[in-house]
């Protein structure tokens, strides 16, 4: 409960990385994290029940080896470089007059729109709606897991445990889609390495990031995840959306993955609705000084 609750008072107030970080290293370190700088990646230890993944970005991950033809099947960390507590890492592209106002709706919790905590309305971090996609690649991008099957690539996120389908079928995108919380998605490989996914239909109801950058109904996303090797993956994502943009920009650029046993249990972090509007209202409560 304890735990549960401390994710949910970070996520409303936007500490994210800076609190339970300086808890962490006050405690030596959660489990799973290398003890100390330079220790490969297979000597890492972990933990059997609720594992938080790497601490930090390992630089030896030995034994490694050529990356398998079309294949992203494996359990993959971020080691915290996916945490996007400011919004996305790339710089957005200049706003339209209909982004602008948009934008001006949004009062997030951290980056260029943050405001008072009692004035957050993030229906992430204070109704506890789903944070949608792609804000799940640009906010809490932990582990994700791959599995291949002939008409499908699915990903499965840690951070509130949402799966994605990816279809591979040939299918095209929807042309005037339903929203959805995550919209659609189809992948082709684009070389053996490549997985190139394009994804519409995305629901405005969601922030792209946790500083509250807008989308519109227009919104197009593309992936690009590349395998390097073996044990590591990267990935790049490009947001299209000239409802919102004067431009495309790229929000995330290379970002590395590391593999890690599939063996390991990962912690559980919901976005409870419940708990989400009980810190919210115990925020607005407090008098103001």
């Amino acid at each position: 409960m304890f735990r549960r609750l401390l994710l949910l008072v970070t996520a409303a107030v936007t500490l994210l990385v800076v609190w339970p970080a300086s808890r962490a290293l006050s405690q030596g370190g959660p489990p799973g994290g290398p003890p100390q700088p330079g220790t490969p990646l297979s000597q890492v230890k972990w933990e059997p029940w609720n594992n938080p993944g790497l601490a930090r970005m390992p630089q030896d991950v030995s034994p490694d080896g050529p990356a398998p033809v079309r294949d992203l099947t494996g359990l993959w960390d971020t080691a915290r470089a996916g945490i996007g507590a400011r919004g996305a890492r790339g710089a957005p592209a200049p706003l339209t007059a209909w982004g602008e106002q948009v934008s001006k709706t949004h009062h997030s919790g951290d980056g260029v729109r943050m405001v008072p905590v009692e004035e957050i309305n993030d229906p992430l971090s204070t109704m506890g709606d789903p944070g949608g996609f792609p804000r799940n690649l640009l906010f809490e991008l932990r582990q994700v897991q791959f599995l291949q099957a002939p008409q499908a690539v699915y990903g499965l996120h840690m951070w509130e445990k949402r799966w994605r389908q990816i279809w591979t079928d040939g299918r095209t995108l929807p042309v005037d889609p339903d929203p959805r919380w995550y919209g659609y998605s189809v992948g082709r490989w684009e070389d053996d390495f490549t997985f190139v996914v394009n994804s519409n239909g995305t629901d405005e109801r969601t922030w792209l990031d946790n500083a509250g950058n807008p989308h519109s109904d227009q919104l197009k996303v593309e992936e690009r995840w590349h395998r390097l090797t073996k044990n590591r993956l990267e990935l790049t994502v490009t947001i299209d959306d000239s409802k919102t943009y004067t431009r495309p920009w790229v929000a995330l650029d290379k970002i590395q993955f590391f593999q890690i046993p599939m063996s390991v249990d990962l912690m559980e972090m919901m976005n409870s609705a419940s708990e989400a509007q009980a810190v919210a209202a115990a925020f607005k409560a407090e008098p103001k000084k």
